[in-house]
């Protein structure tokens, strides 16, 4: 578990980060990456995870914090029977700005990458996820998926999501899918009418939104940092 966290000052701040994740045949890692930065941060990382045979890798990038953040992460398959499964959690709030880069690099055959990248924005946030799987000639058999999904929390914020797909083999499953959108105001409502308050009803549906990318890691007190930090974000 990496945590990143400061304190806000009126100075700016950079951090500059880069992190590779070398998984031996047989190895298996649970990787998770939480960035809580002050505003007053510009954050730049990259991230880079090297999967020999057999391997298992669960991935996290929780982004929370920073003005600005921009992220690589690259994933190499580069044995047979490696397995990914790469998990994003991003809230952005007042002026967030979130430029996030996957790459799922299937070099080799029989092996599965499974993506999912969610995140909430208001106020006047925003991201840019731009995610690629790429198989190569050699890499038949590949299982690959990937999804980003956002809900918007203001009228000012905005997502731009480009998911991509480079297949050059013919014996291979690969599916990707992005959404955006906001808070559907029928649930809203729907809760409000059980006497619920409109702050307490909105946090219940981005709870909601965040709960099957939640079931996929395999730490509570992970679970419960994230949970804390939607909280803290609508402003419970």
């Amino acid at each position: 578990i990496e945590n990143y966290s400061s304190q806000d000052t009126e100075a700016q701040r950079f951090s500059d980060g880069a992190v590779e994740l070398i998984l031996k045949p047989g190895a298996n890692l649970k990787y998770f990456h939480v960035q809580d930065y002050a505003r007053n941060v510009w954050h730049f990382t990259s991230q880079t995870a090297l999967l020999d045979k057999d391997t298992s890798l669960t991935w996290l990038a929780g982004t929370l914090g920073s003005g600005t953040t921009k992220a690589f992460l690259d994933c190499k398959f580069l044995g047979q029977g490696a397995n990914a499964n790469l998990l994003g959690f991003f809230f952005g709030d007042g002026k967030q700005h979130f430029d996030q880069h996957t790459f799922q690099n299937h070099i080799v055959g029989h092996t599965t990458s499974d993506l999912l990248y969610k995140g909430a924005l208001k106020d006047n946030a925003y991201s840019a996820f731009r995610g690629l799987i790429r198989v190569n000639p050699e890499a038949q058999r590949t299982d690959a998926y990937q999804a980003n999904r956002n809900i918007l929390l203001s009228q000012h914020a905005h997502a731009d999501s480009i998911p991509e797909l480079e297949i050059e083999a013919n014996d291979v499953r690969c599916t990707h899918g992005a959404t955006v959108g906001p808070v559907d105001p029928d649930q809203i409502f729907y809760l409000m009418t059980r006497g619920i308050p409109k702050i307490e009803a909105e946090n219940l549906i981005v709870e909601g939104f965040f709960d099957p990318l939640m079931q996929k890691i395999p730490l509570e007190s992970i679970c419960g940092e994230l949970t804390l930090a939607i909280q803290s974000k609508i402003g419970l």
